[in-house]
């Protein structure tokens, strides 16, 4: 069975957003757990998904233009992560929308379609948000890993990743990186 692997940006004190509604704390948006060549499909919010359209389609169009959100030019890694985005099968569980624009992207309708997704063939699934999708997938439990890339911040009002989760959920320590500036990488299993 396929992984299905949760991977954020966080604060110190586990915000998600801050109250501007994004992390404007990360420089960047690429892919930076090293799952890239562990995974062939992501799966997002509805929520989430109306940004990360906009984002990456930005990106593809105009690789040097400021970006929406950040009002940065991309930077290479993101550019990198847009090419690889734009490959590969994309999965949006909402109720509420009807139709998506980006390519190879399909709407998934209820958590069993997210079992029936983890049981086909393929390499491991990369859930990347948002907050509240995060928490109650886990909480369903259907996520296998949580990665996360902690920030040295504390970032006061915002979304709080795990305020959404209903049940304790145990942690296995599968990895920890020191990544620079205060910056540090964990990897954890569900135990």
């Amino acid at each position: 069975m396929r992984k299905l692997i949760a991977a954020m940006k966080l604060s110190v004190d586990g915000k998600s957003e801050g109250p501007e509604g994004f992390a404007d704390w990360v420089e960047a948006w690429s892919e930076d757990y090293g799952l890239t060549s562990r995974i062939d499909a992501c799966l997002l919010g509805a929520r989430m998904y109306l940004g990360y359209e906009s984002y990456w389609s930005a990106i593809q169009s105009s690789p040097g233009s400021p970006l929406p959100m950040t009002g940065r030019s991309p930077a290479p890694a993101e550019i990198d992560w847009s090419a690889f985005a734009r490959r590969t099968p994309h999965y949006v569980l909402s109720k509420s929308i009807c139709s998506v624009q980006r390519a190879h992207t399909k709407i998934l309708r209820s958590l069993d379609q997210v079992s029936d997704l983890k049981r086909q063939a393929g390499k491991d699934i990369y859930l990347m948000g948002g907050a509240m999708l995060t928490a109650s997938l886990i909480d369903a439990g259907l996520v296998d890993e949580f990665h996360v890339i902690s920030y040295p911040l504390l970032a006061g009002p915002g979304k709080a990743l795990f305020g959404g989760l209903v049940h304790r959920h145990q942690l296995r320590l599968l990895g920890l990186r020191d990544l620079g500036a205060g910056r540090l990488r964990m990897s954890y299993a569900f135990a």
